[in-house]
């Protein structure tokens, strides 16, 4: 049996409403010292959705993830997760996973690819049994013993990845494709509701950038993630995204690819001089 009391005599949500959409939000406005890098945008992420932020260089798109996350302050507008405001996430922060464009280490730091696997970890007592994956080969494993529940949870995630082999390197002596499916590895360790990508595929070639969609997509139908995800290359985002957002500081069109990449809007959004990079196959 298991002693864990209930969720809510533990760490209690601030927030209860329904949650209908995942994101939701409104009339965003960011400054850069006294320049607008973002300004009044609006959208709503509906929940198992795999949403493209597109636009030129200084559009602002890392700024309007960043300014989601609570990185980034912002001067007016508002940001609900899960339905809750931003500023009120309590616990309900650590069901949000984030992979950043550039992730900055010191690359003769001594930590293996477990161990930062294992930094996706929370508490389990944060999240109801339900929550947590479900690991056919380590069934045998007491709900109570939270050193097996962690180990179970990082060499699955690690399994689904394809990482496993990698376990004992340190991750100064991985590939740029390989750190990316290691941090994808970090989320998944514990249930996510939000995914947020920004440009994480940067640096990656072109192989591992289509595997690395095909896997992301494959993991956003198993554990019905939701994903908002800045990205330069409009050909992998017409394939694999189902939901596309035009910025330009402000949002010029939204929709499903067909209709947010059609010609007109890629020319509101990126100006004359821009053409669209076509990749050989």
């Amino acid at each position: 049996m298991n002693s864990d009391p209930p969720d809510a005599a533990i760490a209690p949500h601030l927030c209860s409403k329904p949650v209908t959409p995942v994101l939701k939000v409104e009339n965003l406005t960011v400054y850069q010292g006294t320049y607008a890098a973002v300004e009044s945008v609006s959208f709503e992420l509906p929940a198992g959705t795999n949403t493209a932020v597109v636009g030129p260089n200084g559009a602002g798109k890392s700024t309007l993830v960043q300014a989601i996350l609570g990185l980034l302050p912002f001067a007016a507008g508002s940001v609900e997760i899960l339905g809750c405001p931003l500023a009120r996430l309590g616990n309900l922060r650590y069901q949000v996973g984030y992979i950043p464009q550039n992730f900055i280490f010191d690359r003769g730091f001594p930590l293996s690819v477990s161990e930062l696997v294992g930094l996706g970890w929370v508490n389990h007592r944060l999240s109801n049994s339900s929550q947590l994956p479900s690991f056919p080969r380590w069934r045998m494993v007491l709900p109570w013993q939270t050193s097996y529940r962690k180990a179970a949870a990082i060499a699955q995630a690690m399994e689904r990845v394809d990482v496993y082999h990698l376990r004992d390197r340190a991750i100064g002596n991985l590939s740029g494709g390989q750190l990316k499916r290691v941090l994808l590895a970090h989320c998944l360790v514990m249930s996510r509701r939000l995914l947020v990508l920004d440009e994480a595929l940067a640096g990656v070639d072109l192989q591992g950038e289509a595997d690395f969609y095909t896997l992301l997509n494959q993991l956003k139908r198993e554990h019905g993630w939701t994903v908002l995800q800045v990205s330069h290359d409009l050909d992998m985002v017409s394939r694999h995204c189902d939901r596309v957002l035009c910025l330009n500081r402000h949002l010029v069109c939204q929709g499903q690819p067909e209709e947010a990449l059609s010609p007109q809007n890629l020319l509101n959004a990126y100006g004359p001089s821009f053409s669209r990079y076509q990749h050989q196959h």
